[in-house]
């Protein structure tokens, strides 16, 4: 990330020039450059998205970001399982806080012409029960930057994060921010979109139940899926047993599975974005065939390279 950073800061020319023509596709109001982007979790602080983005992606996702600035976890907070191409994280948000964000995106943003999204969250030190002002803070201050905003209510890594996508919770957190959406929108003379993000690990009758809110409340996507908490498919391999989430190919099955349940159920009005174990054409075709309408990548990008980009571009997804 320094590397990118420095080429960020020199405004270089593109880290490399895919040579790809892409067929733009619209997703939420939004024209995305091309279906392929990158998930939060690499560029934390929005130090980097045009050189990120000179990789090829359609749309750089920032965050998670919170209100304050935090350092995440203690460290060491990450791991490769390299027999299975996977990585367990315990990150915690560590992040600089919206204002030191948004100031970042805005400098590092220049010469991207693809989409921007924000992913915000809270605080650690923030009770469930304060969780909304939070997310309304974050929500304002982003919403005059961001292309779209992502709410992150499943990372495994912030204690009790996850009793957010209780329908019941879900519903007060989500139709607060759908309200100041509105606000927002008749106050900036701008509409900006904003998606919820959910675990794989919530059962089918959890995604019945959020299914019928998201439509009853008209939102604009949903990302599917954040990492999981399951160590069924790395089980006995060296690291699996750390604490965190579990991300890549191990996901990516999981991942699609929730994708399908969503889109049999979601109205069609509503898109999704599907994350979770990309890494080849045939695993980023499985999410668009599911119901996928946008496809991210994290890490397969760290296994694969930019290569992985090129391809996913090429196949003309």
């Amino acid at each position: 990330m320094t590397g990118l950073r420095m080429i960020t800061r020199l405004r270089a020319e593109p880290l490399l020039n895919p040579g790809i023509t892409t067929e733009p596709i619209e997703v939420m109001g939004i024209q995305f450059p091309n279906r392929v982007g990158l998930a939060a979790g690499l560029d934390k602080a929005g130090n980097c998205i045009s050189a990120l983005g000179a990789m090829g992606f359609g749309a750089i996702e920032v965050g998670t970001i919170t209100p304050r600035a935090q350092d995440g976890n203690p460290k060491p907070r990450l791991f490769r399982i390299r027999e299975r191409e996977a990585i367990i994280n315990r990150m915690g948000f560590n992040n600089p806080g919206i204002d030191a964000a948004l100031e970042n995106i805005t400098l590092s943003r220049k010469g991207f012409k693809g989409v921007v999204g924000i992913n915000i969250g809270k605080n650690k030190v923030t009770e469930n029960s304060r969780a909304i002002d939070d997310y309304l803070e974050c929500f304002r201050k982003a919403y005059p930057v961001a292309d779209y905003i992502a709410v992150n209510i499943s990372s495994p890594n912030t204690a009790g994060l996850r009793d957010l996508q209780d329908p019941e919770a879900a519903e007060q957190l989500l139709r607060r921010l759908k309200d100041e959406q509105a606000l927002m929108h008749e106050e900036h003379g701008r509409y900006v979109p904003f998606a919820v993000k959910i675990a794989p690990d919530i059962q089918s009758g959890q995604i019945k139940g959020l299914t019928e809110l998201f439509n009853a409340l008209r939102m604009d996507a949903v990302i599917a899926t954040n990492t999981t908490i399951s160590r069924e498919a790395v089980d006995g391999l060296p690291h699996s047993s750390e604490n965190g989430g579990l991300s890549g190919n191990p996901l990516a099955e999981k991942s699609t599975e929730v994708i399908a349940a969503l889109h049999g159920d979601l109205d069609s009005s509503i898109p999704i974005i599907g994350v979770g174990g990309i890494d080849s054409v045939e695993s980023a075709a499985a999410k668009i065939a599911a119901g996928a309408k946008l496809v991210q990548v994290y890490t397969g990008l760290i296994y694969r390279g930019p290569a992985l980009v090129r391809e996913l571009l090429a196949a003309s997804l």
